[in-house]
């Protein structure tokens, strides 16, 4: 996907609002027919036969009578409201294999973004050059394309519908330097900014073929630790910028309920939390990147993200009925928000996008306690968080950077069976020599 920032007119922007809410307003309507359906309360027909929710023939045919019904909706495009039928059916078609689920509502000043197919008419080709023919008409086949013109070097314009030319900027370089060639777009409206999004596949980045592999471990403190020695740290706004939203909330809560005056408060947060997104995605783009031009295997740390930042669950006091414990909601909400700035999840994927099938997961149990340089695991071998001493060798390294080798070695899950470690927490002779009996019991720390 390539994204651009768009700067429409005051015109256009007050057409592109009017496109979201009718695209926001057939979707929503779309929802509710699905929703009020039930295959335990099969709807019938005057002639007795069952019916199901309606197809997207169907809904596309009741849109042009509420078009004819309704002045608002028909002065929309006709285009961007089937599009968002069409999008209904598609996610409706995928709720069981896209991990989102059934489509629910969409919200005013949350969900505003509507697509737009190109009406640019262009051959299509083979992989390997040919044209692509039609079996029936024996013709080649014209796919759709996005009616795009470069204006200079960092300023382009797309064809909205009913808003005529849009402009939008190109990056310095990179793919966002260059033209986008699709089939479609959405446009989006978020904390005040409007983009386009052009649905381009980027090509895969070949392997260096020197074949090094990385291990990088996550955390908090450092966003990713690359078992080279490097570590790398997510952008974050800055000391001011936080007082600044902190000054802006306080604002926002003293003003009064409904006033223009706590929209604007709310607004200035918004704008800064978006830049602080800015700069994670620019800073996972980039790095992902580099990571893909430079090592031909990269190995993360497997993390389940959705678990590690679900919120503490309430415990309910015994001896008061209706009232609960402290169960440490705040500090939790707080690792939360540390683990979420550091964009773990979009780190990974973007990556395995820029290098398929050169990106591995590793399964994350005992590669922070285990050894790098002689595989011994003890957990008191982790000091604190950035001191890693081997109570077996007295290897000593940074934490993370030690977790970092183990994932690159593909160390990690149930430990293996490990010799005992020497008295005085060294390596003497007799474990060497006891290192080369088998040995039937598990050491280290408890599985169980």
């Amino acid at each position: 996907m390539a994204r651009f920032r768009m700067y429409p007119t005051s015109e256009q922007e007050q057409q592109m609002l009017l496109h979201c809410a009718h695209a926001r307003y057939v979707w929503n309507l779309a929802v509710e027919q699905h929703a009020h359906w039930r295959r335990d309360k099969a709807h019938h027909r005057p002639d007795g036969k069952r019916t199901g929710a309606p197809s997207f023939a169907e809904q596309c045919r009741q849109l042009t009578e509420a078009r004819a019904a309704s002045a608002w909706l028909g002065a929309g495009n006709q285009t961007v409201q089937a599009q968002a039928l069409k999008d209904f059916a598609k996610a409706k078609a995928a709720r069981f294999t896209s991990g989102f689920g059934e489509p629910t509502w969409r919200k005013k000043f949350v969900h505003e973004g509507f697509r737009v197919i190109g009406d640019d008419r262009v051959p299509e080709y083979e992989p390997d050059g040919r044209p692509r023919i039609n079996p029936k008409t024996k013709r080649q086949v014209m796919g759709r394309a996005v009616i795009v013109h470069q204006l200079n070097r960092r300023w382009a314009q797309v064809k909205v519908p009913g808003c005529g030319w849009v402009r939008f900027r190109l990056s310095v370089k990179g793919k966002g330097a260059r033209l986008p060639a699709a089939k479609t777009f959405r446009v989006t409206l978020k904390d005040g900014q409007w983009h386009a999004a052009f649905a381009v596949i980027p090509d895969p980045i070949d392997k260096p073929g020197t074949g090094e592999a990385i291990g990088i471990d996550r955390g908090v403190t450092i966003t990713a630790a690359l078992s080279d020695g490097r570590t790398l740290n997510c952008p974050q706004l800055t000391t001011r910028e936080r007082a600044q939203i902190r000054k802006h909330q306080r604002r926002a809560a003293r003003a009064k309920k409904g006033s223009e005056r706590k929209t604007a408060e709310y607004a200035k947060v918004a704008k800064l939390k978006a830049k602080e997104a800015n700069r994670r995605k620019d800073w996972c783009e980039k790095t992902s990147t580099m990571l893909a031009r430079t090592y031909d295997l990269v190995r993360f740390e497997k993390l389940n993200i959705k678990t590690m930042t679900a919120k503490a669950k309430a415990k309910p006091d015994p001896d008061q009925p209706g009232q609960y414990l402290s169960n440490g909601r705040a500090a939790k909400a707080g690792l939360n928000r540390g683990i979420l700035a550091q964009g773990w999840g979009l780190l990974r994927q973007r990556t395995g996008h820029k290098a398929p099938g050169r990106v591995e997961d590793v399964p994350a149990p005992y590669t922070s306690l285990r050894c790098s340089a002689c595989g011994w695991i003890d957990k008191n071998s982790r000091k604190s968080q950035a001191e890693f001493v081997c109570s077996s060798c007295g290897f000593i390294c940074n934490a993370d950077t030690n977790a970092s080798i183990n994932v690159a070695a593909g160390q990690g899950g149930i430990p293996r069976p490990r010799r005992s470690a020497g008295a005085g927490g060294a390596t003497t002779a007799t474990s060497r020599s006891s290192a080369r009996e088998p040995q039937p019991n598990w050491v280290g720390i408890p599985l169980f």
